[in-house]
């Protein structure tokens, strides 16, 4: 798009790529939580918002876009300065991302230029998309992955939604889907929700929740920025325990089988916890609940691969 050329509706819809517009259609408006649109209805309306922001903004394209399982991601230049448009579906998960972009103010996380909440529009710096803690050798993927965890943990602002609360929701749906996990697991969750959610601690910090090894981006050549920064918060005011979970459970095909598996899994929390300042034995814990989670999400999406995955790991944390 050239300055002073507004991108026409129709032109815009060629950017956004078929099978995005089918898997963010898959959502309900009550799957969001936050009684938005519907993900096909937010679909059909975004080549008209991306008009329109991009015009709003005065932005240029500088790339092609991107996309994540909510997020489309357009790279951009304003009076020559790469930047980063998100246009997000609204949802719970998403809906607090500006507040705490906003608070970390680009220490440890990608720096916020300018947002429009209503819109679901974020207008963020640029950093290497090609470049991420994939390809990073695993330890060290892990040693990095806590340092900006070091860097995110604070004091939670007001008005986020709490772990507590959160965890309690999700026991309970656990209890009630019988079979879904051994007894011994569900009532092994059950205890721990009960005396980690009873801590002052529980949900005094501002949490990533979803670091993993592709929501930590390389610098930009040449900047000055930090070389690697966090993006996609799904933030809540928590406990950091909560938060080493998402770096055990990607990269399965690096953690081997049996005693190995236990050994390797128990070797990234040993190294995120170091870095990152968390107690060990209390990320144990918390990731012992929070891999229940993701076994029941597992099951709720008829994933038996994944329900398989996370009792194996359950079984790795445990003792």
């Amino acid at each position: 798009m050239s300055p002073g050329r507004p991108l026409r509706t129709e032109d815009a819809g060629a950017l956004v790529p078929a099978g995005f517009r089918t898997s963010v259609g898959q959502f309900s408006a009550q799957d969001g939580g936050v009684r938005g649109p519907s993900g096909a209805d937010w679909a059909d309306r975004l080549p008209r918002l991306l008009a329109e922001v991009l015009a709003d903004w005065d932005l240029e394209l500088a790339g092609e876009p991107r996309t994540g399982w909510t997020a489309l991601v357009v790279p951009v230049r304003r009076d020559g300065v790469p930047l980063a448009l998100k246009l997000v579906w609204p949802h719970i998960e998403a809906r607090d991302e500006p507040l705490v972009l906003r608070h970390w103010d680009g220490r440890g996380a990608v720096r916020l230029v300018a947002a429009d909440p209503g819109r679901g529009a974020l207008l963020l710096e640029a950093l290497d998309a090609t470049r991420d803690l994939e390809s990073v050798e695993v330890d060290t993927a892990c040693a990095v992955a806590g340092g900006v965890l070091a860097q995110l943990h604070r004091p939670a602002p007001a008005g986020l939604r709490s772990l507590s609360d959160f965890a309690r929701d999700q026991i309970g749906k656990l209890e009630a889907a019988q079979g879904l996990l051994p007894r011994r697991m569900v009532e092994r969750t059950a205890g721990l929700v009960r005396e980690l959610t009873s801590e002052s601690a529980c949900d005094a910090t501002l949490v990533h929740t979803d670091l993993h090894y592709r929501n930590v981006l390389h610098s930009l050549p040449g900047s000055d920025r930090p070389d690697w920064l966090a993006i996609d918060p799904h933030p809540m005011a928590g406990h950091p325990g909560f938060e080493v979970q998402p770096l055990l459970r990607n990269r399965v095909d690096e953690l081997g089988t049996g005693s190995t598996f236990r050994y390797l899994v128990r070797r990234r929390l040993e190294i995120v916890c170091e870095v990152a300042g968390i107690d060990e034995d209390e990320a144990l814990a918390w990731t012992y609940v929070h891999t229940a989670m993701e076994a029941r999400w597992a099951a709720g999406g008829d994933d038996t691969r994944g329900v398989s995955f996370n009792i194996a790991l359950l079984k790795a944390l445990d003792g």
